[in-house]
């Protein structure tokens, strides 16, 4: 069968541009997974003059919780009562729909809202997409990462060999190849953690789902297995959290709790489940289970049942770095920038070696700097009319594409979205600080507003001195 020189030429360029549709999403999960690596502090950041305290009465709550259980207004079949912790400290209450904090008198307050951060957190995880397909396409992009990864150490038999070799003078495309393949092999093993962990969350449903069809197993069954059985009762009556807060200083003396979820909540099968966080271990938490008299039922297993539900159950915390204080979202962030610009270098070895310049290299530059611009955007309209919208997000982006497009040389183009993107960072920084004033200097808002102010550094020396990296790195190889 002879295939026609145009259909080829068709076929090569569909490829292309469907590689650069996956590279983009992929940038784009790259980049939001580090930045949500300080997304309690984001959340905090948003909402810097919220008072913060850690002290609460159990009394109060536990009418709190039951008065909310009692509103048909506010009461859903699952109910969420977070507790104060050095990561969130206030009290909240949710339901499947809003959250609330909770007054010293147990009482609702005011709804508890991090526009920006839920959208951040949204993108990250279903790439704004309905959830379920989200997740799913976004977990396929960790498969993709996995397979990536191993494919890139196979294909060269000399990455280890030349692990620290750099050559930031010779080019462009050598040094684009150096930094790939130095970061790619520095950060091999935190690259497939995070693409194994990524993967699962999106997947391990579907995968559940034929375990149960292998085995013919009902896929309550399976999932139990996995997760945990829910007791079966039939036991009226208000929840009595003080009975079970008891329970737990014999059952769990060294468990940390922080968070409440009431299960079939205000009907006669409720429960709820204490989750605990356990000192020195990895695992999310271990769940408490309660009947609604505080009568202790068991646990599920996750600090030191089977392999698999430990496993299961560290998941979140290896994935987004959670368990080292601030030193751990310290490295988990800069390592999720380096796999951030090996997604870049990556496509952009592979523009090098296409040998002509057209709208795709353009395209693919205005992807890199306008995915940020466009988070910028979105930060900064959360931050002065408390409004967040997914529509203003793409069409920012597709904004940056005509920018893009209307330059003819690559440098301008870039040095105009990097000057865009310095302006919208310190609108940003100046918007926050003038908002919440001195709470933009203290706790958490300190740290993020002091990130911001390194990449405003970063950006404005990127555009004064385009060199300044690889110079910075020249300096300390030598």
């Amino acid at each position: 069968m002879k295939v026609s020189g145009l259909f080829v030429k068709q076929s090569l360029s569909a490829h292309s541009w469907i590689g650069l549709l996956v590279s983009t999403l992929m940038y784009i999960v790259c980049l939001t997974g580090t930045l949500c690596v300080f997304y309690p502090e984001f959340q905090r950041w948003e909402k810097a003059s919220v008072d913060e305290s850690l002290a609460f009465e159990i009394s109060a709550l536990q009418k709190g919780v039951n008065d909310a259980i009692a509103n048909e207004e506010v009461l859903t079949s699952h109910m969420y009562v977070y507790l104060p912790t050095e990561g969130r400290p206030f009290l909240s209450l949710a339901n499947e729909k809003q959250d609330w904090y909770v007054n010293h008198d147990g009482s609702l307050g005011n709804v508890v809202e991090s526009k920006w951060t839920d959208f951040l957190i949204d993108m990250h995880l279903y790439l704004t997409i309905p959830n379920s397909v989200g997740m799913m396409l976004v977990s396929t992009l960790g498969a993709m990462l996995c397979a990536l990864i191993i494919s890139g150490l196979f294909a060269h038999p000399r990455i280890f060999k030349d692990a620290f070799k750099l050559r930031l003078s010779s080019g462009t495309r050598l040094e684009q190849v150096d930094i790939h393949n130095r970061l790619s092999v520095w950060g091999t093993p935190f690259y497939l953690l995070i693409a194994i962990t990524g993967a699962y969350f999106g997947l391990v449903s579907p995968l559940l789902g034929v375990v149960s069809a292998v085995t013919g197993k009902d896929p309550v069954a399976v999932t139990a297995s996995v997760f945990g059985e829910e007791p079966q009762l039939n036991l009226a009556g208000p929840l009595d959290l003080e009975t079970a807060f008891t329970q737990m200083t014999v059952v769990a003396p060294d468990a940390d709790p922080f968070l409440i979820v009431v299960h079939e909540a205000g009907t006669p099968s409720q429960f709820f489940t204490i989750m605990a966080r356990h000192p020195q271990r990895m695992i999310y938490s271990e769940n408490y289970h309660f009947d609604a008299a505080g009568r202790y039922l068991g646990k599920v297993g996750f600090s030191d049942g089977e392999a698999g539900r430990q496993i299961v159950y560290s998941m979140y915390y290896l994935h987004f770095g959670h368990f080292a204080g601030y030193l751990g979202k310290a490295i988990y962030f800069i390592l999720g920038m380096a796999l951030t610009v090996v997604s870049v270098t990556g496509v952009n070895i592979w523009l090098a070696k296409r040998k002509k310049r057209d709208q795709i290299n353009l395209l693919w530059l205005g992807v890199v700097w306008g995915v940020p611009a466009s988070l910028e955007i979105a930060l900064l309209t959360a931050l002065l009319f408390d409004f967040v919208s997914v529509s203003l997000f793409w069409v920012s982006l597709v904004t940056t594409f005509a920018l893009v497009a209307s330059t003819e040389q690559e440098a301008d183009a870039k040095k105009k979205l990097l000057t865009v993107n310095a302006v919208l960072v310190a609108l940003i920084l100046l918007t926050h600080i003038t908002i919440f004033g001195s709470a933009a200097v203290a706790g958490a808002a300190l740290i993020i507003n002091s990130l911001i102010l390194a990449l405003l550094i970063a950006l404005i020396a990127a555009i004064w001195r385009p060199n300044l990296t690889q110079l910075l790195l020249a300096r300390a190889i030598d």
